[in-house]
């Protein structure tokens, strides 16, 4: 039997990325575990409806926070881990700053990222 192929249109990344949801509630704090340039999934205590726009602010390692848009395109209730008791949601990016698409790309293309930096790295036996 062949495995389901993959629907999605962008390579995704593992990550571990702190992120908080501002909601009719109140702030939600979740985690992003994977991200790419044209969604996330979040891991958060509490639901957020479907359909809905979400600001947000996405919290990567050694760098300030991206702020963005994003809709919620589905819900799992049931994405329970054996230590929390989160929720787990698709969300769809409508709207982010330039700059960090960049720094996404980067982030989901590590290799992307790596060529760049070898090329902007000066060769001192160049002179």
């Amino acid at each position: 039997m062949l495995a389901p192929r993959e629907k999605r249109s962008s390579k995704r990344s593992d990550v571990r990325w702190p992120v908080s949801v501002e909601s009719e509630r109140g702030t939600i704090e979740g985690e992003i575990r994977n991200i790419s340039l044209s969604g996330i999934y979040v891991r958060c205590d509490e639901p957020l409806r479907v359909n809905e726009d979400f600001r947000m602010a996405i919290i990567p390692p050694n760098r300030q926070a991206i702020g963005l848009t994003g809709k919620v395109v589905w819900a799992d209730m049931y994405g329970l881990d054996e230590e929390e008791n989160a929720f787990g949601m698709g969300v769809c990016l409508v709207e982010i700053a330039e700059e960090d698409q960049k720094f996404l790309l980067n982030a989901v293309s590590p290799r992307r990222a790596q060529v760049k930096e070898q090329r902007e790295v000066p060769n001192p036996l160049a002179h």
